[in-house]
């Protein structure tokens, strides 16, 4: 499955900050409707996103009906994004 998604980037504060693009609506419920098949534990779902010229594989984690794409310091340098960016991100679960 291949996804298009546009999304705000996020910080979380927890024990370190994490940056992360929230999925919401359809793609949500699309993903949401494989995730028993693809998951590989704990409700994380391996995929592959890129953004710009920047390919990487991650795991989206479940929150409140949607999905969050983890946003690494070193993805974020590549394309030269910060925090409350619009980004598009294309996902490959």
């Amino acid at each position: 499955m291949r996804l298009t998604v546009v999304g705000e980037i996020r910080e979380w504060r927890g024990p370190a900050p994490y940056h992360f693009v929230t999925i919401e609506g359809d793609p949500a419920d699309a993903i949401a409707s494989v995730a028993s098949q693809v998951s590989y534990g704990w409700g994380v779902i391996p995929v592959r996103v890129t953004v710009g010229s920047t390919t990487w594989s991650t795991s989206l984690f479940p929150k409140d009906g949607a999905f969050l794409i983890p946003f690494k310091d070193r993805i974020r340098k590549a394309e030269n994004l910060a925090l409350g960016d619009i980004v598009t991100a294309d996902v490959e679960v």
